[in-house]
């Protein structure tokens, strides 16, 4: 077989023989300047980049080569998503799962994870508990169980979710990470009004993706892998690709990620929305001394880096499962969307639980609240946001991108932002945060170029002193 990237067959778009030929053809390029010097210039385009010149760059060890690639990162971060900074959080559902994921602490066999789901009162809990924080955009989570997590049960969640409204509180956008499914499924989530269907990989390599995942429907690796494409068909048009780095070779996972985001740009005319950037970490009956791949600090914000360059449109992701200081370093880098105030057990937000009472599926290394999570990202100069406008006003897909790769998005996203900071500042901030957030409104006011917006925009901040909620272009 060959390499095509317009296949729908799993091993054809993501071909192992293309990837390796990669690998080789980066290690050997890895000290040469001429070629790096020549693919950074063509990426100051911002137009992107193919995964084996993207490869490249990430193979590259020349220091002054590899700062002007972080540079570059940066430059484009700026010029197309500004200095926002989008907020979520996750919510589990349930952590009951018939897969045999050796990576995960929900995996089948583990008998010490207290297994839980929630009913949907105990979620309208757990929802009012985020409204009181302040978020507005939440990704669901839960074990892949047929009996115990059907379909029907994510989709009356997700209309429980919409239905809350409490105080000034409403949830605008459910995302939703679960196990891959059928065209006819992807199209019911799509009609219960999700924002972006994500799934990770976890490993492109199909062998050891296999030995992995040795039990349940997962260890079906073109079922796993051509999900987003009968996602696609399902009249989802925002997806989600991620791995686990640590899993596998990250030199191999990173080209994989590459050319299946070139895949769905080349047969649906749409990229993926998001790229997450998961790192192997400490869960339950999970020790990443287990693991061989797992990544120092450099080489994971060095992957960071070079996704931005190579897929400038995509909105990156980076979790609680990074440190402050790692988390720091990705938002230099590119990641353009975090979690604050995160819980990955079930049912955590209304309780946190004890140590004997484990239902989590990854330690958290970022514990700080969300009002913390604001205050900081305030005081580095970025402007957190809570806006959901893009998919309400059913910017999304193709109508999305084309924004996203003109860098048109800022014309709205930046005031946008604005608008659903000061609603936060207003209904949840500590009053340190809200100094530092009305002083950054002020200043990223002055900035908004078109007259007529920078007037509304004014308009709407004073309604929302006055009371009004839920502004947008």
């Amino acid at each position: 077989m060959n390499y095509d990237k317009t296949s729908s067959v799993a091993v054809e778009f993501i071909h192992h023989g293309e990837i390796l030929d990669t690998i080789a053809y980066a290690q050997e390029h890895r000290h040469d300047r001429e070629l790096i010097e020549q693919i950074l210039d063509r990426a100051e385009a911002m137009k992107g980049l193919d995964h084996r010149e993207a490869s490249v760059l990430l193979a590259c060890e020349e220091p002054d080569l590899i700062e002007r690639m972080f540079r570059l990162a940066r430059k484009i971060k700026e010029h197309i998503y500004g200095n926002r900074i989008v907020m979520f959080a996750p919510l589990y559902l349930s952590n009951y799962c018939v897969n045999g994921c050796v990576y995960c602490p929900y995996h089948a066999k583990n008998k010490t994870i207290r297994r839980k789901k929630l009913t949907q009162e105990e979620i309208r809990q757990e929802v009012i508990a985020l409204q009181d924080m302040g978020h507005k955009r939440l990704a669901l989570e839960a074990g892949e169980d047929p009996r115990n997590n059907p379909l029907e049960y994510i989709l009356e969640s997700i209309r429980t979710i919409y239905g809350i409204h409490h105080k000034n509180g409403a949830i605008r956008r459910v995302n939703v990470n679960i196990a891959a499914t059928t065209v006819e499924n992807y199209r019911k989530l799509h009609d219960a009004g999700i924002g972006t269907y994500i799934l990770f990989q976890e490993t492109y390599h199909k062998e050891n993706y296999e030995k992995l995942h040795p039990a349940g429907p997962k260890h079906d690796y073109a079922y796993h892998t051509e999900a987003m494409d009968r996602a696609m068909q399902g009249g989802i048009d925002d997806v989600g690709l991620g791995v686990l780095f640590g899993l596998n070779n990250y030199a191999y996972d990173f080209a994989g990620l590459l050319m299946h985001a070139e895949h769905l740009e080349a047969v649906y005319g749409v990229g993926p929305h998001t790229i997450s950037v998961p790192r192997l970490c400490m869960a339950d009956d999970i020790d990443t001394a287990d693991f061989e791949n797992c990544l120092p600090d450099a080489i994971f914000h060095k992957i960071v880096a070079a996704i931005r360059i190579a897929v400038p449109y995509t909105g990156m992701i980076i979790s609680t499962r990074e440190s402050r200081k790692s988390r720091e370093r990705a938002l230099e880098l590119g990641v353009s969307q975090i979690s604050g105030g995160s819980r990955t057990s079930v049912g955590g937000y209304v309780q946190e639980e004890t140590e004997e009472e484990n239902s989590s599926q990854f330690d958290v290394s970022d514990r700080r609240t969300l009002d913390e999570i604001v205050g900081w990202l305030l005081d580095l100069g970025y402007v957190p946001s809570f806006c959901t406008a893009c998919y309400r006003a059913g910017r999304t897909g193709d109508r999305f991108m084309s924004l996203a790769k003109t860098g048109q998005i800022a014309n709205c996203c930046g005031p946008n932002a604005l608008i659903t900071l000061k609603e936060y500042l207003q209904d949840y901030a500590s009053e340190a945060t809200r100094a530092k957030g009305v002083n950054v409104i002020r200043a990223e006011m002055e900035k908004v170029p078109n007259e007529q917006i920078r007037t509304r925009a004014l308009q709407y901040l004073q309604a929302i002193e006055a009371g009004e909620r839920d502004f947008r272009f």
